[in-house]
């Protein structure tokens, strides 16, 4: 299957699972939609899958390791081996999100799409595009064709999950220098500068920030004229990571798997995946706002609402993954709560 193909086998949501939803919603003894945007996941999840009694109980979190080129231009204060250090975390299980996810029930799954290190532990799967990606700031930072090879590495990854049982899941990365990437890219899709997409990923004073500003602006001019449509923005701005969580956006949507969106990163690969291919947007689950600068505006494109609004900027994952016991909690009300019937009382009504 090439990304076309991909894009062509994208499903529309299921209208009659979502309407069957509802209807359950509405006969569940409560103030009509007084669970907000938790009702309004538990139905898209139902449009998702296909069936007004879907089950989420197998969860993975997909974690996409991958190193940014643009390093090199000093965008950041950790060096570039801390994305080895975090991939070996998260195989042997002692990340944060690792963590998380023990409580939440979810699998962690760290995916090597692009480390310049090979990492070798058994947790770890490899599926390795290439070794990181080139630096933005000066050249392209990957071929085309290695861009759709890590979009179509993530949807085989859904599909794989799928098969194994797995019925949601969220999208994560880990790699140093990929928030100067996702600003890059959220820069170049939506027409804006770098100082509106731009924040201090994992903590860089104002002098380090106007610095990775104006390293991006550099890169935009540089790519400006030589970018026709979004693999292009993907190929010259982008990182493995990205490319491969567009893949899974594109991968749920086309094999009826709910997918989690984690924060500004994962934010970036959704527009690029909508932009591939505007039916993907209805599938799209927002988790919450990331604490980044512009973790807004890329769900304000989107036309998302997210559910939390914690600040949490960690990622790999953690923002998706803290969602996950909410949307457990929403569908046990959704399944098992009394209804007005049950418990002998007249049905609320919508008057609007």
């Amino acid at each position: 299957m090439n990304l076309n193909e991909l894009c062509r086998s994208v499903r529309p949501l299921s209208a009659p699972a979502m309407e069957a939803s509802r209807r359950r919603w509405d006969a569940v003894a409560k103030p009509l939609g007084s669970l907000g945007e938790l009702e309004t996941l538990i139905t898209r999840i139902c449009g998702v899958t296909g069936t007004d009694q879907p089950s989420i109980a197998r969860k993975a979190v997909l974690v996409f390791c991958a190193d940014n080129g643009v390093v090199a231009e000093g965008v950041t204060q950790s060096p570039q081996s801390v994305t080895a250090t975090v991939a070996r975390s998260l195989a042997r299980g002692g990340s944060s999100v690792c963590a998380m996810a023990r409580v939440a029930g979810a699998e962690v799954i760290p995916v090597d799409v692009g480390m310049v290190t090979t990492v070798d532990e058994p947790g770890l799967l490899r599926r390795c595009v290439r070794r990181g990606t080139g630096n933005l700031a000066r050249e392209c930072a990957m071929t085309r064709a290695e861009a759709e090879r890590a979009i179509l590495t993530g949807a085989a990854l859904v599909r794989e999950q799928k098969a194994r049982g797995v019925e949601l899941l969220a999208t994560g990365e880990m790699g140093i220098g990929n928030t100067t990437s996702s600003a890059a890219v959220t820069a170049a899709v939506l027409g804006l500068d770098a100082q509106s997409v731009t924040g201090r990923g994992a903590g860089l004073s104002d002098e380090a920030l106007a610095h990775k500003c104006a390293v991006i602006d550099r890169a935009l001019r540089l790519h400006r004229g030589q970018i026709s449509d979004t693999l292009d923005v993907i190929s010259h701005l982008g990182g493995l990571d990205i490319a491969a969580m567009v893949g899974v956006y594109l991968g749920g949507a086309a094999y009826g798997v709910p997918v989690l969106m984690d924060g500004f990163i994962s934010a970036a690969a959704a527009l690029c995946a909508v932009r591939l291919c505007p039916a993907v947007r209805e599938h799209l689950i927002p988790s919450h706002c990331s604490g980044e600068a512009a973790g807004a505006v890329p769900l304000r494109a989107l036309g998302l609402e997210p559910v939390l609004c914690a600040g949490l900027r960690l990622g790999e994952g953690t923002g998706a993954v803290a969602l996950m016991p909410l949307l457990d909690m929403a569908l046990a009300v959704y399944r098992s709560a009394g209804s007005f019937d049950d418990i002998g009382m007249e049905a609320y009504e919508h008057l609007s």
